[in-house]
């Protein structure tokens, strides 16, 4: 099934985050948080301003970005567990290799 997003929403696929820490620690998965990281995999023709012309979004497919810890709205397309959110719950792109963690 094809999936297309309307307006300026989003389709996010979250990037699971290293089980170990840097010290060696391995976290179990009942202690892991969801990751707030993803990879957009669908984007909307975009919003519409007061004057009804078509804004575009500013992230595309394939962007790595980083989104708030409660944001969008879980979904399951094909079997495959996704997450449909507006743009402005995005916080950012991620650029190059970071990884990005939350403060506790």
């Amino acid at each position: 099934m094809k999936f297309r997003p309307l307006h300026d929403r989003v389709v996010v696929r979250r990037i699971d985050e290293e089980t170990k820490t840097t010290g060696g620690i391995i976290i179990p998965d009942t202690a892991k948080e969801k990751p707030m990281q993803g990879e957009v995999i669908a984007i909307g023709p975009g919003a519409r301003d007061e004057s009804g012309k078509l804004v575009p979004l500013d992230v595309k497919k394939g962007d790595r970005v980083l989104f708030g810890k409660w944001s969008g709205t879980e979904v399951k397309i094909d079997g495959e567990e996704l997450l449909i959110m507006k743009e402005s719950d995005i916080l950012g792109i991620i650029e190059g290799k970071a990884s990005v963690r939350a403060a506790a």
